[in-house]
């Protein structure tokens, strides 16, 4: 049999609504007892809300009966409905949780508590205050997920309430929308996802999306309108052809037209760098069948039709998505020479794949086990574990994040047993991920039996073998983002937390020397650091040690306040500033200079400024105003009348040269792979020079290289350090 169908929902009918009309239908759904419970949960809410008005203006508790036909369409059991009903009441009105468990039961009260513990993220970071760049939510994500591991279907409730939030946005500020899109793309699309619901998945980043990126979002949907009639016509065609092939076959098989999501066409734009036009699956095809022979039968007859387009072809169903997600992909040259991409599953995948955790109640009705509903599980409870690890909420909240996003990478152990990390991992993250004192003791990997840099990226399909000894500790240099050691939050915790319990002093010890040997290669070895820790948020210089000891900062961070520090005022210059300090005029959009009006400016060749180095300006005679660093040798030895203050403006995009030196052992290849890094980093070099003492086999290097702020040339320094041979790299002074 062979059929195309459209999925119905319920609809509430907001300028007329009826609680008899809403019930209607609910018998294909729940029995007549448990219809009593709904209509009685349905009257609690409507006195609850009768005064209040959502920002549409509309009566409140449409919202509530909304949310409450998003999980009808779910399928989800009778009290989940009346949860949904009454999610708000507690918070809003003055009923109570007690009348709840006394009316209806403990079970739904716990439902309702668990929803109004949910309010997860109370605002967005203030981009005017970089110190407060972290959320503050840590306690409300762990009851959250603790809620969720108690009763999994407060997830759902609280989903389906987002999901009719976002559907309604267009009603708030314009920050308001964007504030809540970006909370529901951070976190609760990707848990939607992690769930296995795609259904409100997909729906939720698209609304999302819609507010984030207006421009794309409308331009990507007017083409998808535009070809909307040819891929109708497309997909009928398609479907007239499968249907002969599929009788002939024996195959009983259902077939619909699959929409695509707007927000999945611009991120497979983005990731793979194509147009519009360049998207294999714009127009698709899917096909539900009874069994996995079927599937694969099906994968047949589409591969005899059409030619396969290579590497576009998924099996989902030999190696599921962490999230359960079972499924064939591919994608062919259909008729006319149009691309088509046709899904493959069975009923049952199907099932699963559009309501997730949700389908498990449907398993439980006919007393079936099902292992995707009990995975999850065995994931959240995991979760809980890391409040042990995390020692602030932002981390705690970037780890969550970074577990619930759909990209992932499937490597082998040793044994062939599949592990589930997130993409871009490297084999250090791996082996945190098998066991912490693995990680802590890693000095070496093998993938597929060749030893690889730990900094490798892992791809589907690799097998890795870690090396480690027992008396091993984490290097510091794990932390340093630059590196690539570490991608995964999960493994940076656990390096964190080794380097918490070690003793103080020796923290603020190899923390003070970490941050000397970084300031001396960054050239910036005169910068104090008692304003530095300031600046950072930390009482006193020996605190910022400490946590450099421990692994809480970052040197991107460091480079990064070091380049907001501006020069601290000369007191012999005191006076003549004060009766210039009158203005300031940009100046070729890179320097201030404060109250002499527009000058010709120059950088001094001596000390080459960049971006964030302290500097001050020398009123040269018919050449303008020569910049140079405040610590300049040559600028130090003039008299302060020529001297005079200037700043980097904050819009500058201005690249500035830069002189380094290296020191290293010679060998063959040197010279290609430090060209080679420059390269990767889209570092333009403007001279190099190079000496060999053939005594010691040492070379010399000097190199003028064009960088756009502190911040890069740190990573840069960074990973010159890292490369085979190199004894010592720093700025020149």
């Amino acid at each position: 049999m062979v059929s195309t169908s459209k999925k119905n929902g319920r609809k509430v009918d907001q300028e007329a609504f009826s609680l008899d009309h809403w019930m209607q239908g609910l018998d294909s759904f729940y029995p007549q007892d448990q219809q009593e419970k709904i209509r009685e949960a349905a009257t609690m809410a409507l006195v609850a809300h009768k005064h209040q008005k959502r920002a549409s203006g509309d009566p409140y508790a449409i919202h509530v009966f909304e949310v409450a036909d998003i999980l009808i369409g779910q399928h989800l059991d009778y009290e989940s409905i009346i949860a949904a009903l009454l999610h708000d009441v507690v918070e809003d009105t003055s009923v109570t949780l007690e009348q709840i468990e006394s009316i209806f039961s403990r079970s739904v009260s716990t439902l309702v508590d668990g929803v109004t513990k949910m309010e997860l993220v109370r605002g967005r970071p203030d981009s005017q205050d970089k110190s407060k760049n972290k959320w503050d939510n840590s306690e409300s994500l762990r009851k959250m997920l603790l809620a969720m591991v108690e009763d999994v279907r407060v997830i759902m409730i609280k989903l389906a309430d987002r999901l009719h939030n976002m559907r309604t946005l267009a009603h708030l500020t314009v920050e308001k929308r964007k504030r809540i899109a970006a909370e529901t793309m951070d976190i609760f699309a990707p848990l939607a996802n992690r769930m296995g619901i795609w259904q409100i998945k997909w729906e939720l980043e698209d609304l999302s999306f819609r507010y984030l990126e207006p421009e794309q979002y409308t331009r990507i949907a007017k083409l998808l309108d535009e070809r909307r009639l040819d891929r109708e016509n497309f997909i009928s065609k398609v479907v007239t052809i499968l249907e002969k092939e599929f009788l002939k076959a024996n195959i009983s098989a259902e077939l619909t037209g699959r929409p695509k999501h707007i927000y999945s066409i611009w991120k497979k734009m983005e990731r793979k760098g194509i147009d519009f036009h360049d998207i294999f699956d714009v127009s698709a095809a899917r096909v539900l069948v009874d069994t996995v022979a079927d599937c694969y039968a099906v994968l047949g007859i589409v591969h005899s039709l059409w030619p396969h387009i290579p590497n576009e072809f998924d099996d989902y169903i030999a190696t599921p998505k962490g999230n359960n997600y079972q499924s064939l992909h591919t994608a062919v040259i259909g008729p006319g020479g149009k691309t088509l991409e046709v899904q493959i599953r069975t009923h049952e995948m199907h099932e699963r794949s559009e309501l997730g955790v949700a389908s498990h109640w449907r398993y439980k009705e006919g007393s079936r086990y099902d292992p995707g509903y009990e995975q999850k599980i065995t994931w959240l409870r995991q979760l809980l574990e890391w409040k042990d690890e995390e020692s602030d909420a932002n981390g705690f909240v970037d780890r969550f994040k970074s577990e619930v996003f759909e990209d992932r990478v499937y490597v082998l152990t040793p044994k062939g047993n599949v592990v589930d990390l997130p993409l871009g991992s490297s084999p250090l993250d791996f082996a945190y991920h098998i066991h912490t004192e693995v990680g802590h003791g890693c000095r070496g990997a093998k993938v597929n039996g060749s030893i690889v840099p730990l900094t490798y990226t892992l791809k589907t399909g690799d097998q890795i073998e870690i090396m480690s000894t027992k008396a091993g500790t984490p290097s510091r240099d794990w932390l340093n983002t630059h590196l690539g050691y570490l991608k995964t939050s999960r493994a940076r915790a656990k390096v964190r937390a080794w380097f918490t319990h070690q003793d103080l002093e020796k923290n603020i010890r190899e923390g003070k020397s970490a941050l000397d040997k970084e300031l001396a290669r960054l050239g910036l070895s005169k910068l104090n650091q008692e304003t530095l820790a300031t600046k950072l948020g930390f009482k006193n210089a020996q605190d910022l040690s400490a946590s450099i000891g421990k692994g809480d900062i970052s040197f991107a961070q460091i480079a990064g306040a070091a380049q907001d520090l501006s020069t601290p005022r000369n007191p012999d210059t005191e006076a003549l500033q004060q009766t210039i300090l009158t203005e300031a005029r940009e100046v070729q959009g890179d320097v201030k200079i404060y109250g002499v009006g527009n000058l010709l400016t120059t950088m001094a060749r001596c000390c080459k400024p960049a971006p964030g180095d302290p500097i001050i300006g020398y009123i040269t005679k018919g050449r303008g105003i020569t910049i140079h660093r405040a610590d300049c040798a040559n600028i130090l030895r003039q008299g302060h009348e020529r001297l005079i203050e200037v700043s980097w403006s904050k819009h500058q995009e201005t690249t500035y040269p830069v002189d380094i030196s290296v020191l290293a052992y010679d060998r063959q290849g040197l010279l290609r792979d430090i060209t080679t890094l420059m390269t990767d980093e889209k570092i333009n070099v403007l001279s190099m020079n190079t000496m060999t003492d053939i005594k010691d086999h040492k070379a010399k290097m000097k190199l003028t290289v064009e960088v756009s702020s502190i911040q890069t040339l740190s990573r840069l320094l960074a990973k010159m350090s890292q490369l085979p041979n190199v004894l010592d790299v720093k700025r020149s002074s």
